[in-house]
C-alpha cells in the first residue's frame, strides 16, 4: 500500500514505532448477502474496502473515497456497523513498520461501478458468502468485523470498555 505524505512524514520522525491510524471500512453486500472483500497487495491478504483518513477529512469522506480507489465502486453509506480497534485490529508491515488502527465500519449500497481492483493496493475484489469469509487467508480483524455486520443490528457496535480505574 502506498505510503501517504502525512504518513511518510510521521516516519520520518518515529521510525518503525506504532503509529495509531484513524481508519474506515466499508461493509457492501450484494443481493445474495455475499459482502465485497478485496485482496491487498500489502501481504496477500482478504480485507474489507478501507483505509486511513487522511488529516482534516471526514471519516464518511475517507469511507466513499477509499472504496472508490480501491474497488471502482462509487458508494452511498447507510449507517455505522459498528468502531472497531484492539489487537485484533494492529498489524507490522513488511517494511518493519507497526500500525494501529481505531475503525469506523459504514454500511453502504452501490450508486455506479463495477467491482474492481486498483493493480495498486488491491489485487482482486469478490463477493463471498460468510462460510467463504471464514475460509480466505484474511486479516486478523476481519472475521470479528464481518460477525458484526452479518448480524446487521440497529445500534452501532464496540467492544465493551474493560478499563478500570486502580483503587487510591
Amino acid at each position: 500500500m502506498p505510503m501517504s505524505p502525512y504518513v511518510r512524514s510521521l516516519r520520518a520522525r518515529i521510525g518503525n514505532d506504532v503509529l495509531e491510524i484513524p481508519s474506515v471500512s466499508v461493509i457492501l453486500f450484494d443481493g445474495r448477502q455475499r459482502v465485497l472483500l478485496v485482496r491487498h497487495v500489502e501481504g496477500n491478504v482478504w480485507t474489507t474496502p478501507g483505509g486511513m483518513v487522511e488529516p482534516c477529512e471526514t471519516p464518511a469522506d475517507a469511507a466513499v473515497r477509499e472504496m472508490w480507489e480501491e474497488t471502482g465502486l462509487f458508494v452511498a453509506l447507510t449507517h455505522i456497523i459498528g468502531v472497531f480497534g484492539g489487537t485484533l485490529c494492529a498489524s507490522t508491515y513488511s517494511n518493519g513498520d507497526k500500525v494501529a488502527w481505531v475503525s469506523t465500519v459504514f454500511g453502504a449500497t452501490a450508486f455506479h461501478g463495477t467491482p474492481t481492483p486498483d493493480g495498486r493496493e488491491t489485487l482482486e475484489t469478490r463477493y463471498v458468502s460468510r462460510a467463504e469469509a471464514a475460509q480466505l487467508r484474511r486479516s486478523p480483524h476481519v472475521i470479528h468485523v464481518l460477525d458484526i455486520a452479518f448480524q446487521a443490528g440497529s445500534t452501532a457496535y464496540f467492544d465493551p470498555p474493560t478499563w478500570r480505574p486502580v483503587p487510591a
